[in-house]
């Protein structure tokens, strides 16, 4: 009787082992939070490389579209003289427009060259100014200033263009007419 006594006691302190073990070893419902710090820095390091690239593609985006639209004005412009030869070129941009009519007649206040944002004179982070020469009747000559709204965020090179159909830029001031020529 007594080895029965000892064999049920050694089998019982056995079972209380196991049970505390699979106690101690509960499955896990979720992440540490070690863990989870790990995953915002990895996060935070991907953002702080990405982020200065997509800042540097913006601002390459709003030059590629001033350079662009600088050209249409200067298309327009050309279009407009010949299609309003006693005027010469426009007095304004907003000449260039649609006029805020729709559909477009095309009238020397209206004429529906460029599209109404350009015709407001800001456009893609760029402010467009536009200066006719109106000395003479009919205007022989303007030119067209493009200038980033905030320097270093919405672009960083500025513009010129005239009646002569050149595209200058200067990347630190004001572009003008002595400035180098857009390639």
């Amino acid at each position: 009787m007594c080895s029965f006594t000892v064999e049920s006691q050694v089998h019982s302190w056995k079972n209380r082992k196991l049970v505390g073990v699979h106690f101690m070893r509960r499955a896990q419902k979720g992440f540490s939070l070690i863990e989870l710090l790990i995953v915002v820095a990895i996060i935070l390091i991907i953002a702080a490389i990405a982020i200065p690239n997509l800042l540097r593609a913006r601002i390459q985006a709003n030059e590629a579209s001033a350079a662009a639209s600088l050209h249409a004005l200067n298309t327009a412009e050309i279009s407009y003289s010949s299609a309003f030869p006693a005027i010469g070129f426009s007095s304004n941009l907003a000449n260039l427009g649609d006029g805020g009519t729709s559909p477009c007649l095309g009238s020397p206040t209206a004429s529906c060259y460029i599209d109404p944002n350009l015709a407001s004179g800001t456009k893609s982070g760029y402010l467009f100014t536009y200066a006719q020469d109106a000395t003479s009747t009919p205007s022989l000559h303007y030119t067209v200033n493009v200038d980033p709204v905030s320097r270093g965020i919405s672009g960083q090179r500025s513009f010129f263009s005239s009646d002569a159909n050149v595209t200058r830029y200067n990347a630190s001031a004001a572009a003008s007419s002595s400035d180098a020529p857009l390639q």
